[in-house]
């Protein structure tokens, strides 16, 4: 099943971070990294803190939702997430963002995530990979969801450093 995952950091070696990630996915069983969009520096959402630098990760995967989800936890946890303040500064962020056309709610799963719609520094690099994805329950493209998402500043930054 495809996937899609958005990946952030804004604290320590952001670049390094976001290697990792890829590096632990790539190793993990029922897990094949396919694609990486480029890397966007932008600017966070919530409390005051250092900008991000964001990705998306296209995967194809046997693993369900939720083991899925648990294992972005543990390569968070292996790169020193320290879970806190929402929406707080972060050294790794791995968020799963779409499953092929599931549906999922579960206290501590949402598929797909809930703040897709109105995150541009996720969209951005998701329509890279996927525009013509319709993201299940708004019946709307990846780059339709663009199209209207709030402003912010991000700029690209370069290759996914894979």
């Amino acid at each position: 099943m495809r996937a899609f995952v958005g990946v952030g950091s804004n604290l320590g070696d952001r670049w390094a971070h976001l290697a990792s990630a890829a590096r632990a996915l790539r190793t993990a069983p029922g897990v094949a990294v396919v694609r990486a969009s480029r890397v966007w520096d932008t600017e966070p959402v919530g409390p005051p803190q250092p900008r991000y630098l964001n990705a998306v990760l296209e995967l194809e995967t046997t693993r369900t939702p939720e083991a899925l989800l648990a294992l972005l936890q543990a390569v968070e946890r292996t790169a020193g997430r320290q879970r806190g303040v929402r929406w707080g500064a972060r050294t790794l962020d791995l968020d799963l963002l779409l499953v092929g056309d599931r549906v999922v709610h579960r206290p501590g799963l949402s598929v797909p995530h809930p703040e897709l719609r109105s995150r541009r520094f996720v969209l951005a690099p998701l329509a890279e990979l996927a525009a013509e994805q319709v993201v299940p329950k708004t019946g709307l493209t990846v780059a339709q969801l663009l199209e209207v998402a709030p402003p912010l500043s991000i700029v690209n930054v370069g290759g996914y450093p894979l």
